[in-house]
């Protein structure tokens, strides 16, 4: 059984990696403000709401576009923006009879950029933390 605290390492490794300290230091963030940003990842855990995201880091849509290029119906990419408004990651404006959306937020717009753009590269294999048995 594996004790809380320590990372399992390879066989061939004689070192135990320990977690140092549980308590928070001085920059570290304020606990509001992690789970305020999990909340805000969680809700980018849905690939369409992502696509969504990246689209308007590119710039304006309106919900149709939006509906086209993410193959969607329109009644779910309403909901997805609804979501994504209520987050403050993304903003409407009226432009004539048409409501058009954008990220309300530069930084955020830049790294959904990075991340998806970033996914399409090589890399290594993700690790996996746990068994799927544990």
């Amino acid at each position: 059984m594996r004790r809380l605290g320590a990372v399992r390492t390879r066989p061939q490794e004689e070192e135990e990696v320990r977690v140092t300290s549980t308590s928070a230091g001085p920059g570290d963030p304020a606990p509001e403000v992690l789970q305020e940003a999990a909340a805000v990842f969680g809700l980018l855990a849905s690939p369409v709401r992502l696509h969504i995201l990246w689209l308007l880091a590119q710039g304006e849509h309106n919900v149709t576009s939006l509906a086209e290029r993410v193959g969607h119906a329109l009644p779910a990419v309403s909901q997805h923006l609804g979501k994504l408004r209520l987050a403050g990651l993304v903003d409407a404006r009226r432009a004539g009879r048409h409501t058009v959306y954008f990220a309300s937020d530069p930084a955020v717009g830049a790294m959904v950029e990075q991340v998806v753009g970033g996914a399409g590269e090589p890399s290594a294999p993700p690790r996996r933390l746990r068994s799927a048995t544990a």
